[in-house]
């Protein structure tokens, strides 16, 4: 993107400031995509020093936003739009607590309001059976990825999370995996399943050997080439899954974390044990799944509703 000069300056400090406070890479990454596309639209409007962003001017902003067309000419998503607004936001504050400006302009910017969005698909017991099913466990990585498979189903870490495990990340004999660094960059100990233990076992043991290469920097999952794996491959090869096992249903790697949650809370978890174990730092964010587990509601409704013991009328014959 052609910025003007003074704006793009003003956004390489920005981002400095940001690594220097020790953000996240993936939100200073995500907050200079969105920085830039305002600072192209100032650009593009003759606006070309900090000082003459005013309030108006990132009223008429928001409204571009909320007008603006996908290349699939279908409306940016309230989601999308928060996340620009965020990062525009949060600029004019540094900005204003260095002493670039005089006053905050985006002070008082309002926000859309995001709403709650509930997962598309969750698998039932028997769906995700099928997909981890799925892997040839004759192949080396077919092994590999069934291990993949098991502990995002047993544990629903996050896709960024389990790229980064490291072998000692996990505890065979207590039966529990650390996550390092996870969102907001926090620590969190998670119990793992027997089942998906023992596949990581015989992963580590009689596969990873075979795709390990010198200087071993102690990865939990590898390549072909012996190098850690990508997030695109890992979401790439469980979709693949996914879509092979015909379920009818189409999700990646957050599909199994979904699951994971949903079929917890309906086995009576508590709530705040599965926000323990998704690294949820609101219980609000946990709570979207208490919507999606209705098998429990379901059954007090049928024992309860005196509709639901009804039987069908008869048709006429």
């Amino acid at each position: 993107m052609d910025l003007p000069k003074p704006l793009s300056e003003k956004l390489n400090q920005f981002c400095e400031w940001m690594r220097v406070m020790s953000y996240s890479e993936a939100t200073i990454e995500s907050r200079e995509y969105s920085l830039k596309c305002f600072l192209q639209w100032c650009g593009e409007r003759g606006i070309m020093s900090i000082q003459e962003v005013t309030k108006p001017v990132l009223e008429r902003y928001r409204r571009y936003l909320y007008y603006k067309k996908k290349s699939d000419n279908t409306p940016l998503h309230a989601r999308t739009q928060l996340h620009h607004l965020v990062a525009v936001r949060s600029f004019f504050k540094w900005l204003s607590k260095s002493n670039y400006i005089l006053y905050n302009p985006a002070a008082d910017l309002e926000l859309p309001k995001e709403g709650i969005r509930l997962p598309k698909h969750v698998l039932t017991i028997e769906e995700a059976e099928q997909v981890l099913n799925q892997p040839d466990l004759t192949t080396a990585v077919g092994i590999r990825d069934r291990a993949i498979l098991e502990l995002f189903y047993s544990s629903g870490i996050r896709r960024k999370e389990l790229a980064r495990l490291k072998l000692h990340d996990v505890d065979f004999e207590r039966g529990t995996l650390m996550v390092r660094q996870g969102k907001n960059k926090k620590d969190r100990l998670i119990p793992v399943g027997e089942r998906a233990l023992r596949w990581l076992d015989k992963y580590i043991w009689e596969i990873r050997p075979e795709l390990s290469v010198d200087p071993d920097d102690g990865f939990m999952f590898l390549s072909t080439l012996g190098s850690p794996l990508g997030l695109r491959y890992l979401a790439a090869r469980v979709r693949k899954y996914v879509k092979e096992a015909d379920i009818g249903k189409n999700g990646s790697c957050h599909l199994f974390r979904h699951t994971m949650a949903t079929l917890m809370l309906e086995g009576g978890a508590d709530i705040r044990y599965v926000q323990e174990m998704l690294g949820h730092a609101k219980l609000d964010t946990t709570q979207i799944y208490t919507q999606v587990a209705i098998g429990r509601l379901k059954e007090i409704h049928s024992r309860t509703h005196p509709g639901a013991l009804l039987k069908a009328p008869v048709k006429p014959s």
